[in-house]
């Protein structure tokens, strides 16, 4: 079979000059458009931190528009190049099954993402501990969750794990009971030590009347009697009344003359004659 070189020169120009308006016309809007999201997110998120949407979702929704925008977009541009509509939704479907097979874990915490959202075991700004970290969450986006630890680290968790696994929200709750133990020695007036104990709770101004304090002798130690200490207190003071009830304790046991004892043994020395 003759190739006649110049009809085939004479086809391919043809083409050229048919395509190229609709290549160049498609370059252009996806330039244009992708430079319009890019501003459009910063309206978006603006907008979205100045609504009355719950904190935790705004993240989230933020990632589907921009991703929405995205998708129609390109789809919008394959169309320009003179692509049928349905061909590109059944190569989108084709393709969405295969990454859907390889991305097998992106996709759980996709779905885990999904379903924090819809259950709230947690919102930005509570602090948690999961996966063995504690910490403030600060941010839960479409696959993973950003928690800032209380040395300043910020640690990425995928949502797959969150929502499988066990979560301690320690913000949940208004109210929190402050679990503390002391100790005085067996010489001392005990009876003494749990009235102070007892004193130095009630008069504390972050702890609740109601619940009520509570203050028992929990066990007769080794070396020393364990009284436990149970206030109350809102949520946000709860490390205040620990560090401050600890240094109450201590200043007024040192005063009344109550010890604190710390662990110590009898050694009996037995001399047997031969």
């Amino acid at each position: 079979m003759n190739l006649n070189i110049e009809e085939i020169l004479r086809t391919l120009t043809t083409a050229a000059k048919e395509f190229a308006p609709r290549f160049l016309g498609a370059l252009v809007v996806l330039i244009i458009g992708w430079q319009l999201i890019r501003i459009g997110r910063r309206y978006i998120k603006k907008y979205l931190e100045s609504s009355k949407i719950d904190p935790t979702v705004k993240p989230f929704l933020e990632t589907v528009i921009i991703i929405t925008l995205k998708v129609l977009l390109l789809v919008s541009v394959v169309s320009m190049l003179g692509i049928a509509t349905t061909s590109i939704l059944t190569m989108l479907g084709a393709a969405g099954v295969a990454v859907g097979l390889a991305l097998q874990g992106s996709l759980s915490n996709l779905a885990g993402g999904i379903l924090i959202l819809i259950i709230r075991p947690f919102k930005v700004g509570d602090t948690i501990e999961a996966q063995g970290v504690l910490g403030v969450v600060q941010e839960i986006q479409i696959f993973n969750t950003y928690i800032k630890t209380f040395d300043n680290k910020v640690v990425i968790l995928p949502n797959a794990n969150l929502s499988n696994g066990n979560i301690i929200n320690y913000s949940r709750e208004p109210i929190r009971r402050v679990d503390m133990t002391f100790t005085c020695g067996y010489d001392d007036d005990f009876k003494k030590a749990k009235q102070l104990l007892q004193e130095i709770v009630e008069n504390h101004p972050l702890v609740l009347k109601d619940p009520a304090p509570n203050v028992f002798l929990q066990q007769l130690g080794d070396s020393a009697l364990h009284f436990a200490v149970r206030p109350w207190c809102k949520t946000e003071d709860y490390w205040t009344v620990y560090s401050q009830i600890h240094e109450a304790v201590k200043e007024r046991f040192d005063r009344e003359g109550i010890s604190i004892p710390y662990p110590q043994r009898d050694v009996h020395l037995y001399q047997v004659s031969k």
